[in-house]
């Protein structure tokens, strides 16, 4: 049994509390002032709450916890927490993070270093041309082959991206933009039509792969391009292999999520993005076979990994967010697996728990409701 913290609340943490708890381990969590899905489960032994808005009080509040609570793992539910614990890496030995070094990090975080790690390796990626280093009235960028995607290098969410049809669209907006989100880079746009593949890696100090797990979204909202509604747990052997070297050319340690879009012109699977903590449908893979939630403590605490086998066909409905997408979709009554199947072997739901822990589903669908209602959050997702 170990003492474990989380920083943040969402889906993700609701999908490895279970296992947590059934191993026995203490699990207090660090989450902003509001509620949302984890905070509120019947597994968590203990609540802080405190708003992200200073990086120092915020490591001095998460050193101050972890000395309180004897805390011997500490494990990011949210980027912000991951880049924090990776810039301050030295201050939590006594916790075991399992995270890279900072220089590493950011080599896989921020978007447009990744890309130039794509282009020199070769890997699959979109082409892209990085604004910082490249003059807006450049042949490269005027002769690009528009559309095109604006993007900035560290955002999450998909904040401040746009898609820009000519040489015109970016010359009117890239200004503002750079000015609001910092460094931008140019991202040849895929058009629709291709699979929207996720592919979760484990890497330990020695670059040894100890677990993957590879997912399909099937339905998303915002309908254009949003969040996770619905996936299906795939099998991808290849994908899995390029995203492992990746992680070895970054010197990458512990969890990585690849974000992977297909070309549908050819059939290829291009990286666009490394999120640096358990993506928030985490339990498509969980449900499919593959604890996450032990494979982290374990590596963290010393403890031999188990082999795990993963299962194809494992389908992961976020309820709230599927119903958006219905009441928005042109394509509701022919969108497979069908809509209006709710239960069923192989379906289980990502804002819930189970029926004996019910106050998860209730408090995170009641905050998604106020964000629906929020313009900045309207605004930043372009609903």
């Amino acid at each position: 049994m170990a003492n474990i913290l989380l920083l943040g609340t969402g889906t993700q943490s609701l999908a490895i509390l279970p296992a947590l708890h059934k191993s026995r381990h203490r699990i207090v969590i660090l989450t902003e002032m509001h509620s949302n899905y984890g905070d509120k489960s019947r597994y968590v032994n203990k609540v802080y709450r405190f708003e992200l808005s200073d990086e120092d009080e915020y490591v001095a509040h998460i050193t101050s916890i972890a000395s309180q609570e004897g805390i011997e793992v500490i494990l990011p539910m949210g980027d912000d927490a991951a880049l924090i614990l990776s810039k301050h890496k030295d201050l939590f030995k006594a916790q075991n993070v399992k995270i890279p070094e900072f220089e590493d990090f950011l080599k896989g975080y921020d978007k447009n270093s990744l890309m130039a790690l794509c282009r020199e390796k070769g890997y699959p990626h979109p082409f892209t041309i990085d604004l910082e280093k490249t003059a807006a009235d450049s042949y490269e960028v005027v002769n690009f082959p528009f559309p095109a995607m604006l993007k900035p290098n560290c955002t999450t969410g998909g904040r401040g991206m746009v898609l820009v049809n000519n040489y015109e669209e970016l010359k009117a907006t890239y200004p503002n933009l750079h000015a609001t989100y910092g460094d931008y880079h140019l991202q040849k746009f895929i058009k629709p039509g291709g699979r929207q593949v996720k592919v979760q890696l484990y890497v330990n100090e020695r670059q040894e792969l100890v677990a993957s797990s590879v997912m399909q979204k099937l339905r998303w909202y915002p309908n254009k391009a949003g969040s996770n509604c619905c996936a299906v747990s795939i099998k991808n052997d290849e994908i899995i292999k390029i995203c492992h070297q990746v992680l070895k050319d970054l010197n990458w340690i512990g969890f990585a999520d690849f974000d992977t879009i297909e070309d549908p012109d050819t059939g290829e699977l291009l990286i666009m993005e490394i999120n640096p903590r358990l993506p928030a449908c985490i339990k498509n893979a969980i449900v499919a076979g593959v604890d996450w939630g032990e494979i982290l403590v374990n590596d963290a605490l010393g403890i031999p990994q188990k082999k795990y086998s993963f299962k194809e066909g494992m389908i992961l409905r976020h309820l709230g967010l599927d119903i958006l997408w219905w009441k928005n979709s042109d394509n509701k009554w022919h969108t497979k697996p069908c809509w209006f199947k709710f239960f069923g072997r192989n379906i289980r739901y990502q804002d819930m728990s189970s029926f004996t822990d019910p106050m998860p589903f209730i408090s995170g669908t009641y905050n998604n409701i106020k964000k629906l209602f929020n313009p900045d959050f309207k605004k930043s997702k372009q609903i």
